[in-house]
Parts: structure tokens; sequence; C-alpha cells
């Protein structure tokens, strides 16, 4: 499955989570501390809006158009405070999901998937902000889902996101001002059983579990301590401790 694919494939697991959603459930606790399911659908709206702008060459001006926040302490605290200042009623959060991320599907749909765009940390491919996009829907998924029940079944979309924590390792160290000593490879097991490896055969730093935790781990919903995973070689400790997904 391309990440295209994938993305649209997570949209509508998200949906089916919360269409049927009434005012009530959509102002449902989150995972997310302090947010409704309904903030966590507006935080989601304005990242794929803005995930839009990087990709029709516009970031820029949609910038300029959140205007100015004060200082803020990192990226977690400018999307608090633009979900703060932007918060609508639930079901219209719930009406700006659906519409952002049917066009952010378009603009990814139509643009060249190799091209260099902007985003937060600075320029990647397309083809990697759609893979962050698909991740962050994931976690985000998940965030909505334990306000009703257990969250989705794993699916294989997950080997996206394995394999963007896997390549930003390096960009995760160096925000921690750390710098890896070697290679790193990833040996999971995919939710149906499959194997996937990402990395040589050589690669001195090793993990080893299954793709859900690492995807888990990654993105800040468990501590690695607190799941399967394992790690051995001279970066074990920062990978599994710095390993993340977003920026």
């Amino acid at each position: 499955m391309d990440p295209l694919d994938a993305l649209r494939a997570q949209d509508e697991e998200l949906a089916a989570l919360v269409d049927p959603l009434d005012g009530a459930g959509l102002l449902a606790a989150s995972r997310c501390d302090g947010w409704t399911v309904a903030d966590v659908l507006l935080h989601l709206a304005q990242t794929d809006e803005m995930a839009v702008a990087s990709v029709e060459g516009r970031l820029d001006a949609y910038a300029a158009s959140v205007g100015d926040l004060g200082p803020v302490a990192d990226v977690d605290d400018l999307a608090a405070r633009l979900v703060e200042r932007e918060r609508t009623g639930p079901e219209e959060a719930r009406e700006r999901w659906q519409a952002a991320a049917e066009a952010q599907r378009a603009a990814f749909a139509s643009a060249d998937l190799d091209a260099r765009v902007t985003w937060v940390a600075g320029e990647l491919a397309a083809r990697t902000l759609a893979t962050t996009r698909l991740t962050e829907t994931w976690i985000h998924t998940g965030d909505i889902a334990v306000a009703f029940g257990p969250p989705p079944a794993p699916t294989d979309r997950l080997w996206h996101t394995a394999r963007l924590a896997w390549r930003t390792l390096p960009y995760a160290h160096a925000r921690a001002g750390r710098e890896l000593q070697g290679a790193v490879a990833f040996d999971l097991v995919g939710p149906d059983g499959g194997r996937w490896r990402f990395g040589d055969d050589d690669a001195p730093t090793v993990v080893v579990g299954s793709a859900l935790d690492l995807c888990t781990v990654a993105g800040q919903r468990a501590r690695a301590g607190d799941t399967g995973l394992r790690a051995s070689g001279p970066d074990a400790t920062s990978v599994l401790e710095l390993v993340r997904t977003f920026a």
C-alpha cells in the first residue's frame, strides 16, 4: 500500500469512529491532556490545512494568516495555542476536519511526491510529508478511540510509520543535541506476523520487537520500557529514548 492509499484508509478509520458521534461524544475526553475529541479533530484539521499549504507552496502565506501567537515553548505548545484560539462547537470541528482531510488527500494526489516541500523541521519530500500526516492521523485516531473503548486493530499501514521512525533517527538525535555512533536497524514483527527489516544486516545497533510497540513509542504514546521492545548495540539506549515520528 502506498502512503496515499494508506492515508485515505487511515482517514476512513478515523471517520468511522467520529462520524456517528453526537455533541456529547465529541466533547468526551481524549487521551491528549486537556483536549476533547473535538479538540483533537480541530488540531488535525489545522495541521491538514498546513500540509495543503506546504504542498501548494504557500506555507509562508499560511503562517502569516495564523498571526502572532507569542513566545511558544515547542510544537506541542504551539498546537495547544492554535486549538485554544480556534476552538468552536464540536460539530463544527468535525466538519472542519472532514473538509481538511479531503483537501489534503486531493493536494497530495495532485502533487509530485518526489518534490521538496517545507515543513516544521525543514524541507522534505512530499511523499515523506504524506507519511507524517498518515502517522499523525493514526496517533490521534488512538487518542480518540480510547475515549470509547480499545483502539482499532493495527494494520500493515504501520509499515510506513515504522520506516519513518527509522529514517528520522538522525534528526531525533540531533534535536536532542546527540549523535548516533553508527548505523541502526529495526527488526520488527508486523501485525500480520511478517518480518519488517529496516537497515543493514550488519548494523551495530538493532531494535527488535513488534511494529505496533515501536510505532507507539515513536508516537510518544508509550515508554519503551513498558513495551516488549529490546535493543542492543552502542546506540541502544538513545534510540529507544529518542525515537519519534514528528517534530
